[in-house]
C-alpha cells in the first residue's frame, strides 16, 4: 500500500519535491571520495587499486539496491523507503569510522552505505514526479538530483575542515551521525500524492497514460530499453571516471586548494541536471542527449594538454572540470525522464532501478579503469581520457537510433 496524504496543502508538491532535493545533499557523500583517497593512502598504506575499490563497489552496490529500492517504493511508498537508506548510511559511516581495515571499508562504504544510498536516492525522484506534469517531468526530474550533484559543494569545504581537525575517521563519524538523522528527518516530508490526482479520470489523456505504464517484464522486452542501457553507461561511466579522481588532478597544480575544484565541478554537476532536465522538456530527449554526449566527448580530448600542462592557470583545469560535471549530471535527469516517457508511473521506481544499474557497472567498471590507467603509466591521466572521450563518441551515434519524439509529447 502507497503512502497518500488526504488533504493536500497547495504547496505539497513542493515540500516533497524540496525534502528528495534536501536528501540527496545528504546522499551526495559518494562524490566526495576524491578528497578521501590521499588521506587514505597515507593513513591506511592502501595502494593502487585499492584506493577506488570502495567507491567502485558503493557505485555498483547503489545502482543494483536500485531495484529493489524502487520495489519497496513502489509497495510502500517513499517515507518508509527513505529512513531505511538514512539509517544504513548512517551504520555504514559509523562502522567504517572504527577501522582501518580494507575489508571492513568495503563493507561499511561499498556495502551499508552503497545499499542505503540507494534506497535513499530511489524515494525521493519517483515521489516529486508524481506530483507534477508530464510537460515538468525533465525540470523536476533535474531539479531532485541536482541534490546529490551539488552536495560537495558544501561537502568539500567541510570535509577538508574535518580532515585537517579530526582526521579520516573523525570525518565519517560525524557524517554517520549527521546523515541518519537528516535523511530520517526529511524522509517524513516525502508522501505520494492521494488517488485521485493519478487516475484516468483526473488526468488529461497524456498525463493518464504516463500514470499506467509497463511492468519490469514489459520494459525488458522492449529494445529500446537495452540501447538507453549502454547510453547510461556510457555517459554516466565516463564522468564518473572524473569525479572519482579530480581532487588528485586539481592536486597537482592548486595543492591544498584542491577541494575548490571538487566544489566547483559539482556546481557544474548540479546545474546541467536542472538545464537537460529543462531543454529536454523543450526540444525533446534524444536531441539533448545526443548534445551532451558530443560536448563531453570533445572535453575528455580537451582534458588532456590541460591536465597535462604545467603552466596553465588552475581555473583552466577548475573551468574543464565544471563543464565535464555539467555534461555528467545532465545524464541524471535526462534518463529517469525517459524512464517516465516511455515506460510511465505504475511501476517506475523498479523500472527506473532496473535501468540505473547502468550507472553502476559504468562507475565501477570504468572508474576501477581508470585507477589501473594512471596506476600504468605513472599517475597520467591521458589514456582514461582517450578511452572516455571514444566510448563517448560512440554513445553520441547510437543515440541517432534512439526514436525522435517532440518535446510537446512529453
Amino acid at each position: 500500500m502507497n503512502e497518500t496524504d488526504s488533504k493536500v496543502a497547495p504547496g505539497r508538491k513542493w515540500v516533497v519535491a524540496s525534502a528528495g532535493v534536501g536528501i540527496n545533499l545528504a546522499l551526495g557523500l559518494l562524490y566526495t571520495w576524491s578528497m578521501y583517497k590521499p588521506a587514505i593512502a597515507k593513513t591506511f598504506g592502501w595502494k593502487g587499486e585499492q584506493l577506488n575499490d570502495p567507491y567502485a563497489l558503493c557505485c555498483l552496490v547503489f545502482a543494483f539496491t536500485m531495484i529493489l529500492a524502487g520495489r519497496v517504493q513502489d509497495k510502500f511508498g517513499p517515507r518508509l523507503t527513505a529512513a531505511l537508506g538514512g539509517l544504513l548510511v548512517g551504520a555504514g559511516l559509523l562502522l567504517i569510522s572504527s577501522s582501518t581495515s580494507y575489508a571492513i571499508w568495503l563493507l561499511g562504504f561499498g556495502l551499508l552505505a552503497g545499499i542505503g544510498i540507494g534506497f535513499g536516492y530511489a524515494s525521493a525522484t519517483p515521489a516529486a514526479l508524481k506530483w507534477f506534469p508530464p510537460s515538468q517531468t525533465g525540470l523536476i526530474a533535474g531539479v531532485v538530483v541536482a541534490g546529490f550533484g551539488l552536495a560537495p559543494v558544501y561537502l568539500s569545504p567541510l570535509s577538508n575542515y574535518l580532515l585537517a581537525n579530526y582526521g579520516l575517521r573523525g570525518a565519517m563519524a560525524a557524517y554517520g551521525v549527521a546523515f541518519t538523522i537528516v535523511v530520517c528527518g526529511l524522509a517524513q516530508l516525502l508522501g505520494n500524492p492521494p488517488p485521485a490526482k493519478t487516475t484516468a479520470a483526473s488526468l488529461t489523456p497524456a498525463a493518464a497514460k504516463t500514470a499506467g505504464g509497463a511492468t519490469p517484464g514489459e520494459m525488458l522486452r522492449q529494445p529500446v530499453f537495452y540501447l538507453l542501457w549502454v547510453l547510461y553507461f556510457i555517459g554516466a561511466g565516463a564522468g564518473l571516471m572524473v569525479i572519482s579522481s579530480i581532487s588528485g588532478m586539481a592536486k597537482t597544480r592548486m595543492g591544498a586548494n584542491a577541494y575548490v575544484a571538487v566544489a566547483v565541478m559539482a556546481i557544474g554537476n548540479a546545474v546541467g541536471r536542472i538545464a537537460a532536465g529543462l531543454l529536454s522538456d523543450r526540444i525533446g530527449r534524444r536531441h539533448t542527449l545526443t548534445l551532451v554526449l558530443a560536448f563531453q566527448a570533445a572535453l575528455m580530448f580537451i582534458a588532456i594538454p590541460v591536465t597535462a600542462s604545467t603552466t596553465l592557470s588552475p581555473a583552466v583545469i577548475v573551468l574543464v572540470a565544471t563543464l565535464i560535471g555539467f555534461n555528467y549530471g545532465a545524464n541524471l535527469s535526462l534518463f529517469p525522464s525517459y524512464a517516465k516517457d516511455l515506460w510511465g508511473l505504475r511501476s517506475f521506481g523498479m523500472n527506473y532501478g532496473i535501468l540505473f544499474t547502468a550507472w553502476g557497472v559504468g562507475g565501477f567498471a570504468l572508474s576501477r579503469l581508470q585507477q589501473v590507467l594512471a596506476a600504468q603509466n605513472s599517475g597520467s591521466y591521458t589514456a582514461s581520457f582517450y578511452v572516455a572521450g571514444g566510448l563517448l563518441i560512440l554513445g553520441a551515434i547510437l543515440t541517432l537510433a534512439l526514436k525522435p519524439r517532440s518535446a510537446a509529447k512529453m
